[in-house]
């Protein structure tokens, strides 16, 4: 049989805390926020210093339940009465599962279907925290799930329901919500029930069977990859803007007057654009991956340089050895020489310390959070498009697949571009990532062999070439038709009857494939002395010399 009763706890003695003594002990007297005469047992604890017991404001029930333990749990009662009741629910329950009515796993599912479901929103965002996910990441699942359970009014666990998301999903794509952004939410409804029924908090996962939006045929952000030449031209534009958009911001006539630190600050920092941007290309890492680089992750002063690309940096969480390309690492190189020269200058101006080297936590860059924006202007001065004929656009993610797309056009194979890339998926590298209007498909159909037709004019020099290839036949097209002379048979096609066919006339006649007969030198007597207009012997062959080769029957 159950029972309840109310927690009681230790704490330290409140500020104007009073110790009194009577009859069965010291109390502690003190008084709460309204006002009122508030009074504790004192008891000694560690140390001897001492305390006070508290009593828990609502009661806890103390039972068995149907796995036969003895648990404790909170009734979230201050009455006894509703207590006492709640604790004959749950001893209800519990004679459930020990008759078998219901399983362990319904009953312990049933202890979560009355908290709020933003509740367990947050813990599930807290779980993708602890286990490693970026904060954009869990950011993402927490908008999409709060929007979800609002605008489908789930507001416990029991609420969700697959027909309401589907619902929800084809209201979105009628007011013309991406594939992919539906996908997304979908996606993150999934994964948090699928993280209810691991948690024993859902039975099964209620958005089961949901289908998934097609986003080949509504494709919104298809990217292309840039040109050799448009690369230049986009380098040579971001070095440049910030100087002229300065100078273009000056409202009187000619020329804005800027001072010379303005100037090199500005120059500085087209400098670092444009080597941000040289640095995707030529690494195919992605915006978040460079941003997260510092000093101490670079290896630029050995045979092979690279760039340690740790777990926390990377999308998939493994880390990565990223190959730098040498020009790459003297740019770098070059970079970070002249940013431990601007710190020099500024602790020597404050009187600090003048540091003999960049820390290696210094970040390699100073990443904008809207390089998007500065890209698009980027390319307007460079007089690049940003969507180009076939509807494709030019955002910072299509330098990755710029990255991509060299490398299958400078003819790298498929599994090491898949390597360079990163991607689990050879499809991903060679569909997604690598841009068809790049590749010289024209050029590749030069490799195939010429097949130069018959006419009137060529007739003759393909005539003179097949009686060319007509002397290796009896090797390359052997006639089965034709009897070796060796193997004891005539040739049906001779004009008398038992007359022996020579090598010469088998050659001329297409032979057969019936194996080879190395000649002795009686064949050799017996060809020479069958031919009328010979009147003279062979020599006779060096002795261990191979006389020839003909065909013979394999008997």
């Amino acid at each position: 049989m159950g029972t309840v009763f109310k927690k009681t706890y230790t704490k330290p003695l409140a500020e104007g805390t009073e110790i009194v003594t009577r009859k069965n002990g010291r109390f502690a007297q003190w008084r709460d926020r309204n006002g009122r005469k508030r009074l504790a047992k004192v008891t000694t604890g560690r140390g001897g210093t001492p305390r006070m017991l508290v009593e828990s404001g609502v009661y806890v029930a103390k039972y068995r339940d149907g796995s036969g333990r003895i648990v404790t749990v909170s009734t979230g009662c201050r009455d006894k009465s509703a207590a006492l009741a709640v604790l004959s629910d749950l001893e209800a329950r519990a004679e459930k599962v020990r008759a078998g009515v219901v399983t362990p796993a319904e009953d312990a599912v049933r202890d979560h279907q009355e908290t709020a479901l933003a509740q367990h929103i947050a813990e599930y965002v807290s779980y993708l925290r602890a286990n490693g996910s970026t904060q954009g990441h869990c950011d993402d699942r927490e908008r999409y799930l709060l929007r979800l359970s609002r605008d489908c009014r789930f507001g416990m666990l029991r609420d969700m329901d697959r027909t309401l998301l589907e619902g929800w999903l084809t209201a979105r794509a009628s007011e013309g919500m991406s594939a992919r952004s539906r996908n997304a939410y979908r996606t993150a409804a999934l994964a948090f029930c699928n993280w209810c029924v691991r948690e024993k908090r859902l039975m099964a996962n209620p958005f089961a069977g949901t289908p998934r939006a097609n986003e080949r045929v509504d494709r919104r952000r298809q990217r292309r990859a840039l040109t050799a030449d448009e690369l230049q031209r986009l380098l040579a534009a971001a070095q440049q803007r910030p100087l002229l958009d300065r100078l273009k911001k000056n409202r009187g006539a000619g020329v804005a007057n800027l001072t010379p630190t303005t100037r090199r600050r500005l120059e500085r920092l087209g400098q670092e654009r444009a080597l941000i941007y040289k640095a995707l290309v030529l690494t195919g890492l992605r915006k978040r991956e460079l941003a997260s680089l510092t000093v101490g992750q670079l290896e630029l002063n050995g045979s092979r340089p690279y760039a340690e690309l740790l777990p926390a940096g990377e999308k998939n969480r493994q880390g990565s050895r990223i190959m730098l390309r040498r020009d790459l690492a003297e740019d770098l190189r070059c970079w970070l020489d002249a940013k431990l020269k601007q710190r020099r200058e500024e602790a020597r101006a404050q009187g600090a310390p003048v540091p003999v080297h960049l820390p290696s936590a210094t970040p390699l860059f100073t990443m904008p959070d809207k390089l998007v924006k500065i890209l698009d202007r980027d390319l307007e001065l460079a007089g690049i498009p940003k969507r180009d004929e076939r509807g494709r656009t030019v955002d910072v993610h299509a330098l990755r697949h710029t990255f991509a797309t060299h490398l299958s056009k400078g003819g790298v194979p498929l599994r090491t571009a898949q390597a360079a890339m990163r991607h689990s998926d050879p499809r991903l590298t060679a569909n997604t990532y690598t841009d068809p209007q790049l590749l010289d498909v024209a050029g590749a159909l030069e490799v195939l062999p010429l097949l130069p037709l018959a006419n009137d004019e060529g007739g003759k020099k393909e005539g003179e070439a097949a009686a060319t290839t007509r002397t290796l036949a009896p090797m390359l097209a052997p006639n089965p038709g034709l009897a070796c002379p060796l193997g004891g048979k005539t040739d049906k096609n001779a004009g008398k009857r038992g007359t022996r066919v020579g090598v010469r006339d088998a050659a001329r006649k297409g032979n057969n494939d019936r194996g080879f007969h190395a000649l002795t030198r009686d064949d050799k007597e017996e060809e020479w002395s069958g031919r009328p207009d010979l009147n003279r012997r062979p020599p006779a062959p060096k002795a261990g010399a191979l006389t020839g080769l003909r065909y013979a029957p394999t008997r």
